[in-house]
Parts: C-alpha cells; sequence; structure tokens
C-alpha cells in the first residue's frame, strides 16, 4: 500500500483546481516529442504530406507520430525527421538525484 505523504496531499489538492491542471496537461503535452515536431513542421510553413515525402514516410504516419501521446519511434525515425525539419538530435543523460547522491557517498569512501 503506498503512503500517502503531505507531498502527495498538496498534490492532489492542487490538481483539484480545474485551472492549474489544464496548465499541468499543457506542459506535459508541449514535452512531448510529437508536438515538438508538429511546432517545427509548422514553424517551417511544410505540410504533413511533405513532411513525409522528404522522410520516406507516410502522411498518416507523421500525423500519428505528432498526434498520438503514446506513439514511440526509434532514434532513426527522429533524426530523419529532425533532419528534414532542419533541426539536430540532442540526447543528454543525467543523474537521477539518487544516483548522484550513492555517486557522492561512493567517492568519499
Amino acid at each position: 500500500m503506498k503512503r500517502v505523504t503531505n507531498w502527495n496531499l498538496y498534490f492532489q489538492k492542487q490538481m483539484s483546481d480545474p485551472e492549474l491542471r489544464g496548465l499541468v496537461e499543457e506542459e506535459l503535452k508541449a514535452l512531448r516529442v510529437g508536438v515538438q515536431i508538429a511546432k517545427l513542421r509548422q514553424q517551417t510553413g511544410m505540410s504533413q504530406t511533405e513532411l513525409a515525402a522528404r522522410t520516406g514516410m507516410s502522411a498518416p504516419n507523421i500525423s500519428r507520430i505528432e498526434n498520438s501521446p503514446s506513439q514511440n519511434m526509434t532514434l532513426g525515425t527522429l533524426v530523419r525527421l529532425a533532419k528534414a525539419l532542419g533541426c539536430d538530435v540532442e540526447i543528454s543523460l543525467r543523474p537521477r538525484r539518487s544516483a548522484e547522491t550513492r555517486g557522492l557517498k561512493a567517492a568519499k569512501a
């Protein structure tokens, strides 16, 4: 059974506010790669059909990538899309806080 913490109670209370919940959902949506691809495509004035042609993909596949929150894609697909949009892909790995803490403890030992 999951322990209810003060943070959980605070978060639940905040999420009960429809306005705040909407803002959080919009921010989470903006973090999706598909949404970022759609924005870049629109900024370049390119249609889904044009992007599909440049990447060798189908327009329905581009639509699925842009609109499906659970759409998975390979790194190769992401690189092809980025290249067609005139962008580079940048991936960074950062240690989790707990991993950072473990690393500091191990370094001190």
